[in-house]
């Protein structure tokens, strides 16, 4: 037989998987808003961004700025990533 430890067989009757479609402007879309969640609190409650905390708003932008490049380039469509 094939089975492997725990059950898990790597015989004949294996279906392969297929890849998940998933909306990646969506995706991006999503982890912009966390960001600006992020940034908005940051900026809000003083104590997260006094003292050795200043820079946490600027991890917030740049986090931001990657997602808008990222949104930029799914955008656009370069490569395969619009059907990703």
């Amino acid at each position: 037989m094939n089975e492997q430890p725990g059950g898990a067989d790597r015989g004949e009757g294996r279906t392969e998987l297929a890849p998940l479609k998933v909306n990646s402007l969506r995706i991006v879309e999503a982890g912009m808003a966390v960001w600006l969640v992020a940034l908005v609190v940051s900026l809000a409650l003083p104590s997260l961004h006094a003292g050795a905390r200043s820079w946490w708003p600027w991890c917030c932008v740049a986090g931001l700025g990657i997602g808008v490049f990222g949104w930029v380039y799914i955008r656009r469509g370069r490569g395969n990533a619009r059907d990703a």
